[in-house]
This record gives C-alpha cells, sequence and structure tokens, in this order.
C-alpha cells in the first residue's frame, strides 16, 4: 500500500481552536489517518497520512473549518506510513516566530510561481534567503542562497535585524520548506520596512514538485518532518543526506 501524505497550513481566524481540536482527532481515528496538526488563533498547520480516500475526507473537513476554504496542501507519497499516531495539539502559534501584531493573511510578500523561480534566483539583483534552521539547509538548498545558521525560526527576527544593512535596496527573495513560515517571515520583514520582498510559492516542496531535475537551482535534497526524512525532485523519498 502507498501512503498518500499530506502538508497542509492556513493562516484563518479562528476564534475557539480548542473546540476544533476534539472532532479532528475523532475524524482521522475513524479513517486511520496519523501525524501531527497544530491549532492557534491564527490558523491550522501540519502533516498527515493515510490512504488517499481518507486524506481525501480529513482535508474536505478542515476546508469546511472558518477561513481554510483556501487551505494550502502539497501531497506527496510514502511506501510505509510515516507516522507513529495522530496528535492534534493546541498552540499560540502554528509557527513560532515570536513577534507580535503580524498577521500574515494580511501582510505576507507576494508569491513567485515555481515556474518562474528560477530566473529570480538568476538575477544578481536578488537576495536570496533561506528561512529555514541550519539542520535542515544542510540537506539542500538553492545554489546562492543565504544561510542564516538558526537553530529555530524564532531566532530568524534577531538574525535578520543584525544584517539587515546588508541588504538594503536590494529585492529580498525567501523560500522554506512548504510556504508557511514565509508567509511569517515575509510579513515580518515588510513591518521592517522592507519594500520588495517576495516568497516562493508553495515552497521547496511545490518546486521540486514542478520543476523538472534538469532545469534546478536545488542541490541536495529537501527535509521533511516524518520519517521519510527527505525528499528530492518528484517528491521521491531520499533519506539521509545525500
Amino acid at each position: 500500500m502507498t501512503f498518500t501524505v499530506a502538508a497542509l497550513y492556513r493562516f484563518a481566524p479562528f476564534d475557539d481552536p480548542a473546540a476544533l481540536r476534539q472532532p479532528l482527532i475523532d475524524l482521522c481515528a475513524e479513517y486511520g489517518v496519523k501525524g501531527t496538526v497544530l491549532l492557534a488563533r491564527e490558523g491550522i498547520n501540519g502533516t498527515i497520512a493515510g490512504s488517499a480516500e481518507s486524506i481525501a475526507a480529513v482535508i474536505d473537513h478542515i476546508r469546511a473549518l472558518p477561513g481554510c476554504a483556501e487551505l494550502d496542501v502539497k501531497y506527496s507519497t510514502a511506501a510505509a506510513m510515516p507516522f507513529q499516531r495522530m496528535k492534534v495539539r493546541l498552540k499560540k502559534e502554528i509557527v513560532t516566530l515570536k513577534v507580535s501584531g503580524l498577521d500574515p493573511a494580511r501582510d505576507a510578500a507576494p508569491y513567485v510561481d515555481p515556474a518562474d523561480w528560477n530566473a529570480l534566483v538568476d538575477d544578481p539583483g536578488t537576495v536570496l534567503i533561506d528561512t529555514r534552521n541550519g539542520f535542515e539547509v544542510g540537506y539542500g538548498s538553492f545554489d546562492g542562497a543565504v544561510d542564516p545558521a538558526t537553530k529555530s525560526f524564532g531566532e530568524f527576527p534577531d538574525w535578520w535585524r543584525a544584517n539587515a544593512d546588508e541588504f538594503a535596496g536590494k529585492r529580498v527573495a525567501m523560500f522554506c520548506t512548504g510556504g508557511i513560515r514565509c508567509e511569517k517571515s515575509t510579513a515580518f520583514l515588510r513591518s521592517e520596512g522592507v519594500e520588495e520582498v517576495v516568497h516562493l510559492k508553495g515552497g521547496i516542496l511545490a518546486y521540486l514538485e514542478q520543476v523538472p531535475a534538469e532545469e534546478s537551482r536545488w542541490h541536495g535534497s529537501c527535509f521533511v518532518f516524518d520519517e521519510r526524512v527527505s525528499v528530492g525532485h518528484g517528491l521521491v523519498e531520499v533519506g539521509e543526506k545525500e
């Protein structure tokens, strides 16, 4: 059996995220879906796995939640169930940046489609910034990307403020695994006064899925948060570092 893996997120206003938790747990148990989902007042984030039919049922349920009709979902496959159990957790943030007052649903920077990313990367006027932590970057990244060498996403604001002068007057292009961290990091840069900032739509996973390997500006593999460890072009399982 091949398992369908769905990486999902949506910034949406949940007045009572705790009320959404048990129905989601019950539905996943009914369909044998496993993984981790985070719920917060700012929205939902997670990765789940199960049969194609089971995942479709859970995604339909999530899309029916307030503000989630446009849920961002990236699908891939796994030869074995990549999770041991199902966890639905309540959090202050669905991706932790520790900067108050940000509204990614309103203030995130414009997207760049994967098909247009290479032209942006090749432009010498663009500064490419990897928003992931150093461990993830160790598996692979885009050619020429700046690595902030952070241990966690929450360190990114301090890194930016310490280095912002280096990027003054340049276009900043940001990327992350599935797109969610860039929703917040680009909103943060805009709040810091950066006028020209964009991010990769759907993140690295969308790029590896849509851009042919022979045209790629990516090297290595992409770390994923389950037992597959990492994936490459076509979102094929790679495992340990290449």
